[in-house]
């Protein structure tokens, strides 16, 4: 009878991700390249568009000294200009899908039902879904260099015991005697440096987030892997770089709110802040709320990789207090941490409590149709259903 019901479930499941990748692909085949699209496919210094990589590492250059720093995300967003629209779709979608299912590591919970609340939490908690995921230059900004963050953090959590968790139980619990990831000697200071040069906001948070777990194993008397100080100072170059950039300068002194005094622009900043927390991330707050309060319930623990990822999440929005513009876009970095404790925090529940896990999908279903319900309203409304 179990099996028959986890066949069963599997099948709705599987149903669903289909539904979603079709809805996701007719929306990216909607949203045509626009805006800084058309700029970004350019030399960016002249109206010659990209024709070759060597174009897109003098476009970056001029960027870097003439408009802003985030050099790596827009070397990306250059690159999928190239390959043109309909590769850039296929892009999106399997790179949303690729989002998901290392949200679904960094949760140890590797199952299809799993996978499915992942994707339906990106549309469905998401502040702006079509410029944090569908514009093809908040993709890149945001979605594709999320990837690269997450598995840079992934690389530092699994190296920190967390047997605090639903007492020792939780797949994720790992003792001593971690395998090192194959090569990562190799490959840590490159994905350091994209997780650093990536956005304002996050770069810096997981560079602390890096060093706090060395620190807690070193308060542990645990090795620290010469790999993870390599990726830390990788990752703060990354960071430096990018703040640094002459092309912020240039920038910033077109910001409006260098007019204003410095008692009103602090009051902007902290409204800003509060928008963000109050708006932006509500949605993903009130299901992060949720879940702890299910855990609380069942009187399981946070454990310390949730608290870091929760900490990583805090300093992200925290580091927007600097910027004196916080778009809701800026904000899907944040989000896809909380994802990431919410998805753990279900797993400790339907580890501790089998019959959890019929409620548990019920509510990801939930906030699915929510992400669906503004796919397909778009989607109407560019082909004409609604008026």
């Amino acid at each position: 009878m179990k099996e028959k019901k986890s066949r069963i479930l599997t099948g709705i499941t599987a149903g669903l991700l289909l539904v979603t990748a079709a809805a996701m692909y007719a929306t990216h085949r909607a949203i045509p390249f626009m805006m800084d699209d058309l700029w970004y496919s350019t030399l960016l210094s002249e109206e010659t568009p990209i024709k070759s990589l060597g174009d897109i590492v003098v476009s970056q250059v001029w960027h870097y000294f003439h408009w802003g720093g985030r050099s790596m995300t827009h070397g990306i967003l250059q690159l999928i200009l190239l390959a043109g629209e309909e590769a850039a779709d296929v892009l999106n979608t399997t790179v949303t899908f690729l989002l998901a299912f290392i949200i679904c590591m960094m949760a140890g919970k590797k199952r299809l039902p799993a996978f499915f609340a992942a994707c339906g939490m990106l549309l469905g908690l998401n502040a702006n879904w079509r410029m944090s995921m569908f514009w093809q230059s908040g993709a890149a900004n945001y979605l594709y260099i999320t990837v690269f963050i997450l598995a840079f953090l992934f690389c530092y959590l699994r190296e920190l015991p967390d047997e605090g968790v639903c007492g020792g139980r939780e797949p994720t619990c790992r003792a001593q005697g971690v395998k090192a990831l194959p090569g990562i000697g190799l490959w840590i200071m490159p994905l350091g440096i994209l997780t650093g040069w990536s956005n304002e906001n996050m770069g810096p948070a997981v560079w602390l987030t890096s060093l706090g777990v060395m620190l807690l194993l070193r308060r542990e008397k645990r090795p620290v892997s010469p790999w993870m100080i390599m990726g830390n100072v990788s990752c703060l170059f990354g960071s430096v770089m990018m703040i640094i950039a002459p092309g912020n300068y240039v920038r910033s002194a077109q910001v409006e709110e260098n007019q204003y005094g410095l008692l009103w622009r602090c009051f902007l900043r902290g409204y800003a802040e509060s928008r963000a927390l109050l708006e932006y991330l509500f949605p993903a707050l009130l299901a992060l709320l949720g879940m702890l309060m299910v855990c609380r319930a069942l009187k399981l623990h946070m454990g310390r990789r949730n608290m870091l990822l929760l900490v990583c999440a805090l300093l992200s929005w925290g580091a927007m207090i600097l910027s004196p513009h916080y778009p809701d876009r800026a904000s899907f970095g944040t989000m896809v941490l909380l994802i990431c404790v919410i998805l753990r925090l279900g797993a400790m529940a339907a580890e501790e409590r089998k019959d959890m896990s019929v409620p548990l999908f019920a509510g990801a279903v939930f906030i699915w149709l929510r992400g669906m319900y503004y796919l397909g309203e778009y989607l109407a409304i560019t082909w004409g259903w609604i008026r």
